[in-house]
Formats: structure tokens, sequence, C-alpha cells
């Protein structure tokens, strides 16, 4: 009876536990990320909650609807669709996530991959109500490669680079064949992406031979569009598989921006020196004796003198020194009238006398 009392008391209490630990995923016994998804399936129109444990934290991360297990790549999920989030201090995540039909049939899966920093990537098993199904494509090549270490792009910038030249880069990856059959010149797709936009995918044929149960370094050179700046992510594909993800942080070309700044700059100088020679080419030349009129209003207006009205001052005190003589004025005199002479000035005694009148005394 007390087992059976403790039972009751403790079950309500395990009962719910149990359940949150089986709901909430955490990350495998091997350090791999991992996600859970609220439904197993699902129709278009509908959504679905995704959530995750053992990411990196604060990575962000990208959710997408793919189908034929996104064994092509992400040319087989609906872009449009995706959603983005980004993890917290503990590296989990919960995010709701449209059902979209992707542009291959089922088998489908969600796909969750980080965006920046190391790559890591975690698909769960989910099914489209109402899209196809279809058996998986068969590979077609003679061997099975498999990545056998962590890629990397090798090689740096230069000064063309830095003014808006394309970026290079040589992508180093070591495979193994993995099946029975050797590969010969196997022929690789090497895609480049930006942000959580699909990749834009090249071929490259790789001149050589990998045995059956060997392993092999392949080396395919990698360019990005000119002026192109920000976070982006190489993808290898083989097999209508995509083998690696390696991210790759590209500067801003900052010669570029110097090159504008200097030519907002310039054009304006310029423009404004070929104005003004246009201007002082067209303004008509002044003669000497407009000079001369302009400089005697300028004097009269007011400037100090010295500025250009001095000869014709000199000129006109002179021209008034000689025609003047010594009167009844001050000695010297140059303010005397010019018009008056000691000749023709008329005389006080006939000026002031008034003739008498006839019989007046």
């Amino acid at each position: 009876m007390a087992a059976l009392a403790l039972c009751a008391a403790l079950g309500p209490g395990l009962l719910p536990a149990a359940i949150g630990a089986q709901a909430v995923p955490h990350a495998a016994a091997d350090g791999k990320p991992v996600v859970q998804l609220s439904a197993k399936e699902a129709g278009k129109g509908g959504s679905l909650t995704v959530t995750g444990r053992g990411w990196r934290p604060k990575a962000l991360l990208t959710l997408l609807i793919c189908g034929q297990n996104m064994i092509g790549g992400s040319n087989s999920c609906a872009n449009g669709d995706g959603r983005a989030t980004t993890t917290d201090a503990h590296g989990a995540f919960r995010r709701k996530l449209p059902v979209a039909e992707p542009p291959k049939p089922c088998p489908c899966v969600v796909h969750v991959a980080t965006v920046t920093g190391a790559a890591a990537a975690a698909d769960a098993p989910f099914t489209v109500a109402g899209h196809p199904v279809a058996p998986l494509p068969r590979e077609t090549t003679g061997g099975r490669l498999a990545v056998l270490a962590q890629p990397r792009l090798a090689g740096s910038s230069g000064l063309l680079t830095w003014f808006g030249a394309p970026a290079q880069r040589e992508l180093t990856v070591t495979v193994g064949n993995l099946g029975p059959a050797p590969a010969r010149d196997p022929v690789f797709r090497v895609g480049t992406s930006h942000g959580v936009f699909a990749p834009k995918w090249e071929e490259q044929q790789w001149r050589g031979t990998i045995p059956a149960g060997k392993k092999a370094q392949i080396r395919l050179p990698v360019e990005l569009p000119a002026g192109a700046h920000g976070d982006y992510l190489v993808s290898l594909a083989y097999g209508g598989r995509t083998l690696v993800e390696q991210p790759w942080g590209v500067g801003r070309p900052w010669g570029v921006t110097l090159f504008w700044v200097l030519l907002c700059v310039v054009i304006p100088t310029a423009v404004f020196r070929i104005g003004m020679a246009l201007v002082d080419r067209v303004r008509p030349h002044r003669t000497d004796r407009t000079r001369r009129r302009s400089a005697g209003r300028g004097h009269a207006a007011g400037r100090p003198p010295g500025t250009g009205v001095r000869t014709r001052t000199h000129t006109k005190d002179r021209t008034a020194h000689d025609g003047s003589t010594d009167g009844p004025g001050t000695p010297g005199d140059s303010g005397g009238l010019p018009w008056f002479t000691p000749d023709t000035a008329p005389s006080t005694t006939t000026s002031t006398e008034r003739p008498t009148s006839k019989g007046s005394a």
C-alpha cells in the first residue's frame, strides 16, 4: 500500500517530465546538431515548428523544405519559402516554417544549415501532403566519392581586388572513392551563394582517376563576380549530392568607393573652371578710355586716392591753376571762377550806381 501511494504521488510529476524529455531534441552523442519537427506531414499552406539543439551559439541558420532528400543541393529546395533564424546562447532555436512544395518530388526533408562560420547541417524527414513522390535518382558515375578532410580555400586578394576585380580562390578537397569502380575524370559542380540565395553552379572537370578504395586531393578554382563583397558560401557537388560547403568572407572593395568620392570632387571643380574660362573669353575687353571713365566715377563715389583716378584729377587741377590769375581774392587761389578775367570783370561803380531821372535833384 505504501508503494502504491508513493507511485500515485510521483506519477503525475514524472509523466510530463518524460514527455518533455522526448519532445525536446538533444545533441547526438557524437556532438552533431539535430533538429526535430512538430509534425511529420502537412499540406501546402500549413506550417510546422522546427526546434533544434547542439548548434553553435549565436549562429545564423536557414530552414528549407527540400525534395529528393536534397541530394541535388539547394536546387531541389523551396528557397522562396525558406526562413532564417539565430540560435541562442546555448545553441538552441525554435522557428515556424511554412509548408511549401519543393521543385523536386519527395521523399522530402527539412534542411537546416549554417550561413556563416563553420559549416554545419542537419536534416529531418518530412512529407508534403499531395506532393508527388518518386524514387531517388540512381548514381550514374563510376565511383562513389566522399569527403575525407575539411575543405579549405587557398589564395589571397590582391590590389586589383581592392578596386573591384573578381575575387579568386582555389578550393582544395580530399576525397575518397568508396565505390567498387574507379572514378575517371569526374565532373564536379562548384556553386557560390550569397546569404540565403540559391548557389550559382558551374561544372568543372578534374583530370585524373581515383581508384576504388583510394583517395585524392582535388583542387578547383572559384571566382566571384566583379565587385562582390560580403559572406559567401562555396559548395561542391558530385553525382547529384552536395559534398562540402565552405564559407568565404570577401572584404568590401574600398578602392571603388575612393574612386567615386574623388570623381564627385574632381568633376564639379573641372566644370567650374571650364565655365569661368568661357565667361572670361566671352566677356568684352574694356578700352583705356572706358577704364579712365570708370576710375573717375569710382573717385567721385568716395574711393580712396591712388586707385586709377590720379591722372584725371591731376590734369584737372593743373588746368584750373593755369587759367587762374591773382584777383580780388586770396593770391594764388585756384578756386576762382575761370570765366572771369580782369578785363571783363564788372566794375563796382557801374554796377551799383543808378541813373538819375530827369527832374530829380
